[in-house]
């Protein structure tokens, strides 16, 4: 081995490490090159299946001065187990799994396995030729567990096989353009959902081997659909197995008692001043995208990384007298322009929870340089807005419009994730007010808001069925619920608002900057309604009306830029429709417009309006997707939706839930105001 290359990794200059350290396996030959890093090892051994776990046989020769240790090793098969033998003149000796391994043992083992990560017959290079823009595609995200959201008929989990097959269909039913994986990269307890890692080369051997979780990654993109994986570089724990103090002290973690721990979460912080780690760290990003074709990283945690008072109550300043870690934030800067310079539509999203200024700005422009961030101001504003009784809504306007304020200064994902919905938080739908047809309106209004606001999006698994329990991720999804109407109607919604989202460009393309938007009406506080206007760079329209209230209003009047606008989709308290309506604007000022359109607005209401007025007609596509064709309403009579609990199963048995379809409105055009609603006003 030429140790010239190994230095490379003391200089913080090998991103692709995983091609070098670990295990290196010649499958056709039997044989394997183990090599690891450690700077107090006075002798290192690896011991397995393969020596009959003989500490003598297989001793390891130091190749460079840094601490890289190295050996051959013949009679190595496929899957055989193994671990390093650390000893270091100070303490006892230590057995560690290999920080490298690609494939460790199930469940409560701790031995790394033998395996190849090359050997897949990839189907996605057209796929991976053709990926779009990310920043003008639709991005329409779900997050997933694959522990949690379906399951053998035996309480099983599925496999990464079972998964895919599975979980492809239904992403494409839905219309979703991405799936997010939570806590796939090896870790030994269940309950900390994947984010307290052991192997950050190993997919969990819970699902299957690495050759299955690229089948899975495969399967998706023979979809067309995007797959991010969580990613955790902020902190692991403190396993004897893993990193935690790796040749019997401070290796992989900072040595400075003041950034060592994460005290409130029981971890250990990676030290990013090192080189060997953050080469590490940047090696595994490489490793995703590279030998699992992986389209993107969610960087977990980064605001736990880039202060030095995060979650301490004592801490050290910084040089220059700040609470920040200029080491991780220099390490995220090497990450991202790393990351960019290989794969240049990659996904590099940050959950990064504070004000840092420019986390999705280049890095050549003072930024951290990831291309996303989730926008965890919207999420909490909105989620108490919608959480707060509409009879109380107009005295927290503002909290619905801030986001707009700062909308354009980042490069905004709208998350509704895992965090949001356990610990006593409830489910989505839960957080609705009301009884059971008014959380139904309300989450309907909610999505209608949320896929027209700027910003891509992401909703965790359950919302788009209405699941009333809180996730747990010990079992699947309450999937019994689509056995009543109401809920198996609302994913038929949310696929149409996916459609819809995907097909008008209006809809995502300028995501980040005011030429996607237009306030026509946001101080309408009285009355709770919002209205604004997206556009594509053509100048075709999309106008939302958002009605935040159970009230309606007849012939609402709002200025609105010149054109015939045709009603895509409107939501009600006790039903959603398409009608096709269309709407011609009226010589009549209002908004401070020339022209205007009056639409009867009903309770609860959410409607989209979109006019083909720009420079260049949009062509329709010569099949629409099933998605957005227009499907029948579906009502609930009103005598049925008195209820006090929010229990489908309790409240709503079939007979009394039954929902009856009324047949889609054939699509009228209108030059002056719109009829009026047959909605049901409510009570």
């Amino acid at each position: 081995m030429d140790t010239k290359l190994l230095d490379a990794y003391h200089h913080g200059d090998m991103f692709e490490a995983y091609k070098y350290l670990g295990c290196q396996f010649d499958k056709a030959a039997g044989t394997a090159v183990f090599r690891v890093w450690s700077t107090r090892a006075t002798s290192i051994s690896v011991i397995g299946d393969f020596n009959g776990w003989d500490v003598n046989a297989n001793r390891m020769t130091k190749v460079t001065e840094a601490g890289i240790w190295e050996v051959t090793v013949k009679g190595v098969k496929l899957y055989d187990n193994y671990k390093f033998y650390i000893e270091n003149g100070f303490s006892y000796p230590i057995y560690k799994c290999d920080p490298f391994a690609f494939h460790r043992e199930t469940f409560d083992g701790t031995n790394a396995k033998v395996v190849t990560v090359d050997d897949f017959k990839w189907t996605d290079a057209e796929y991976i030729k053709n990926k779009p823009d990310p920043y003008s595609a639709p991005m329409s995200v779900y997050e997933a567990h694959i522990a949690s959201w379906r399951r053998y008929a035996d309480g099983n989990t599925f496999d990464y096989r079972k998964f895919a097959d599975e979980m492809a269909d239904y992403l494409k039913e839905l219309g979703y353009t991405h799936l997010e994986l939570m806590g796939v990269a090896e870790y030994p307890f269940d309950g900390s959902w994947g984010y307290q890692v052991t192997g950050y080369y190993a997919p969990t051997s819970r699902y299957g081997t690495p050759e299955d979780f690229a089948y899975l990654v495969d399967k998706m993109h023979s979809l067309g659909i995007a797959v991010i994986l969580d990613w955790v570089p902020g902190h692991f724990p403190k396993n004897g197995d893993g990193l935690y103090e790796f040749d019997g002290g401070p290796l992989y973690e900072y040595s400075d008692p003041l950034k060592m721990e994460h005290k409130e979460w029981g971890t250990r912080c990676f030290d990013y001043g090192r080189n060997e780690v953050r080469n590490f760290l940047i090696s595994n990003a490489f490793y995703w995208l590279d030998r699992f074709h992986i389209d993107g990283l969610r960087v977990d945690a980064v605001a736990s990384m880039l202060y030095l008072d995060y979650g301490r109550y004592e801490w050290r300043p910084n040089v220059y007298g700040g609470n920040e870690n200029l080491e991780a934030v220099d390490f995220l800067r090497r990450l991202n322009t790393a990351i960019f310079a290989k794969y240049p539509k990659a996904l590099m999203i940050a959950e990064e929870s504070t004000a840092w200024g420019g986390v999705s700005r280049p890095v050549d422009m003072g930024g951290l340089g990831f291309n996303f961030k989730w926008n965890m101001g919207w999420m909490n504003d909105t989620l108490s807005y919608i959480k707060t009784d509409p009879v109380f809504r107009k005295y927290h306007h503002n909290t619905i419009t801030f986001s707009m304020i700062y909308a354009f200064t980042e490069n905004f994902i709208l998350p509704i994730s895992h965090d949001e919905v356990v610990y006593g938080k409830g489910s989505l739908i839960n957080k609705m007010p009301g009884d059971y047809d008014m959380k139904f309106a309300g989450l309907r209004n909610f999505l209608v808001y949320m896929f027209s606001h700027p910003g891509k999006k992401l909703l965790f698994q359950g919302a788009e069925i209405g699941q009333f329990n809180e996730w747990n991720f010990a079992k699947e999804l309450d999937w019994s619920v689509l056995d009543y109407p109401a809920h198996s109607d609302l994913k038929k919604f949310v696929s149409t608002l996916n459609g819809i989202y995907r097909n008008y460009p209006a809809m995502h393309q300028i995501d980040y900057d005011w030429r996607g938007f237009e306030w026509l009406v946001s101080d309408d506080y009285l009355q709770n309604i919002l209205v604004y206007e997206r556009r594509d760079v053509d100048g075709n329209r999309m106008v939302a009306v958002i009605n935040f209230s159970p009230v309606p209003h007849e012939g609402y009047r709002f200025g609105a830029h010149e054109g015939e606008y045709t009603e895509l989709i409107r939501t009600e308290i006790y039903k959603w429709s398409q009608s096709g309506d269309k709407y011609k604007t009226e010589k009549i000022p209002s908004h401070g417009k020339d022209d205007s359109i009056a639409i009867d607005v009903p309770p609860m209401g959410g409607i989209l309006l979109y006019c083909p007025c720009g420079k260049k007609q949009e062509k329709k596509p010569t099949e629409k997707p099933a998605a957005v064709k227009p499907v029948a309403p579906v009502e609930t009579k009103p005598a049925a939706a008195k209820t006090t609990t929010a229990k489908p199963a309790a409240k709503r048995p079939a007979a009394s839930a039954a929902a009856k379809e009324t047949s889609a409105k054939t699509a009228t055009t209108k030059t002056t105001t719109a009829k009026k609603p047959a909605a049901k006003k409510s009570k």
